[in-house]
Parts: C-alpha cells; sequence; structure tokens
C-alpha cells in the first residue's frame, strides 16, 4: 500500500507545472530544429539523379522529402495536440478551475479531434500515397474548429468585456488584416497542374473546406485578439495569453497551407512554417497548465483566508 502510495507520489512531483511547461517548451523547440534541419528535399529514383546532373527542368517535380521526415512532423504535432487535450481536460474536471468549465471541455475535445485529424490526414499522406486534402481527417478538423469557437466564445462571455476605444481599434485592425490577406490568398488563381490533381466532385468540396477554413481562421483571429486584450494583466492571465498565442499560430500555419495547396502541384507537407501547428497545440497545452496553476493557488490562499 505504502509502494502504490509512494509512485502516486513521485508522478504528481514528475507533472508539476514548472515541469511542463519546460516540456512544452522543449518539445517546441525540438520540433522548429527538426523542421530546420531535416526538411530538405531529396532526389526520387535514379531518373531524378540523372535529371539533377544534367540540371533539367523537371528535376525540381522529382524531389521529395523523405518518409521518416514527414512521419517525424505528425508525430510532433499528434504529441503536441494529444498533451493539450489531456490538459485541457484536466482543467474541465477540476472543481477548483476559475473559468467555466465549458470553456476547457470544448478545447479539450477539439484538441482530441485535431490529434485524431491529423493521424488520418498522415496515414493518407504517407501510407496510402494519395493526397490527403480533402480526406476523413477534414472531419475531425472541422469539429475542431467548432468546438474551439465555442470555447473561446465561452471564455469571451465569462468575462465582462470593457475594452476601451483603441483596443476596439486594434481588435477591428487585427480582424482587417487578417481578413484581407485570407482574401488575398483564396483569390489567387490556380495552376493547371493543382487543377488537375482534384476530380469535379472532390474539386467542390475542397472549395467549400477551404472557406471554411479561412473563415473559422480569421473569427478564431479576432476571437484570440480580444482575449488577448480581456485578460491582459494578472496571472491568470498568462494562460490567455497563450491560448491567444496559439490561435494566431494556428492562423499562420492555416493560412501558409491554403497558399501552398493553391500554388504548389502535388504539394508535400513539411515546410517549416507548418511548425506552427506544432507550435499552435503547445501554446494550448501551456494555457491549460497555467490556468490549472494559478487556479489552485487562489483555491489556496482562500483557504488559508478562511482559516485566519
Amino acid at each position: 500500500m505504502s509502494s502504490v502510495y509512494n509512485k502516486s507520489q513521485g508522478y504528481k512531483s514528475l507533472f508539476t507545472t514548472q515541469n511542463i511547461i519546460l516540456a512544452s517548451i522543449g518539445w517546441g523547440v525540438l520540433a522548429l530544429l527538426y523542421f530546420l534541419l531535416f526538411s530538405a528535399k531529396v532526389p526520387v529514383g535514379a531518373d531524378c539523379v540523372a535529371k539533377l546532373s544534367a540540371k533539367a527542368q523537371e528535376a525540381a517535380t522529382c524531389l521529395r522529402r523523405a518518409d521518416w521526415y514527414v512521419f517525424g512532423t505528425n508525430v510532433f504535432e499528434a504529441m503536441a495536440y494529444l498533451s493539450a487535450s489531456i490538459l485541457c481536460l484536466r482543467n474541465w474536471r477540476s472543481q477548483q478551475i476559475v473559468s467555466d468549465r465549458n470553456v476547457w471541455l470544448a478545447i479539450g475535445i477539439g484538441m482530441l479531434s485535431y490529434f485524431l485529424g491529423g493521424i488520418f490526414f498522415g496515414y493518407t499522406e504517407i501510407v496510402l500515397k494519395e493526397e490527403p486534402f480533402p480526406s476523413l481527417g477534414d472531419v475531425f478538423f472541422v469539429i475542431t474548429y467548432l468546438l474551439l469557437g465555442v470555447g473561446m466564445l465561452l471564455a469571451v462571455a465569462s468575462r465582462r468585456l470593457n475594452l476601451e476605444t483603441s483596443q476596439w481599434i486594434i481588435v477591428l485592425a487585427i480582424g482587417a488584416f487578417g481578413s484581407a490577406l485570407a482574401w488575398l490568398i483564396s483569390n489567387q488563381p490556380q495552376t493547371a497542374a493543382v487543377q488537375a490533381q482534384y476530380s469535379p466532385g472532390l474539386e467542390i468540396v475542397a472549395s467549400a473546406l477551404n472557406w471554411f477554413y479561412v473563415i473559422s481562421d480569421v473569427l478564431l483571429l479576432i476571437i484570440a485578439t480580444t482575449l488577448l486584450l480581456a485578460f491582459w494583466g494578472g496571472r491568470v492571465s498568462l494562460s490567455w495569453r497563450m491560448i491567444a498565442a496559439a490561435a494566431f499560430s494556428l492562423y499562420i500555419a492555416d493560412m501558409w497551407y491554403k497558399y501552398a495547396t493553391n500554388s504548389i502541384p502535388n504539394y508535400q507537407s513539411g515546410e517549416i512554417l507548418e511548425v506552427f501547428w506544432v507550435w499552435s497545440g503547445v501554446l494550448f497545452g501551456m494555457g491549460a497548465v497555467l490556468e490549472y496553476d494559478a487556479s489552485l493557488s487562489r483555491s489556496r490562499r482562500e483557504r488559508v483566508r478562511k482559516r485566519s
């Protein structure tokens, strides 16, 4: 019995806020180094080597990233979102959490859904060798955006907004900039090679999903900016700064992917800007653990005050 108790105490001392934050930062740094060091494309087959030697124009089309590298990027993303999901759902189960627990339930299930979507995305691209967008993974990505929107809106609604005029101007400016960038990227002409990738039926689905992601990204960007300004200042605000930064990271990665799939035929995932997807999961997790820590500290202070 005492050994079980000692093990339990050991796990608790291992998963402290400080250790989780350090592990999250380490995971983000490792992901960046992995993308920077191993994302170079390599020749596929002897013909490609010959084209490279002859400096043929087709050489660029036969260069691809190694499967192990693409698999690694999926692992970095999957672990980040799975960890974020566990940490958010821990907040939902805690009776001492400061914010509305439904906020963390929505964000936690959203993170879990993103994790599952990434698994299907990677399986389609690496194992089946098929175009991963659109695929079954998009069902889970759509659920993620819906739940993230619900969770962040609940977070805004639970706090009495009292933004100053200058802060509303910042929200409007970022919303306008985000919308303009998304519109420009969405309306860039597709190359003939990109158009040939999709059958007519699949093209309609891809277009609808693209617009859904673009609109969702812009809305999340606006909500994140509002959260950032509304929760500015104080220890509790640290968690919401992380959540806002996570939404910004998600926006950057999504805009890059939108641009790449529109303009690069047979785009293979793994470009450096996709590291923002990993950082988004990492930041959501850090936001959750900071909220948990702040809530426990507040609860302890209240107990001490009552005793005194």
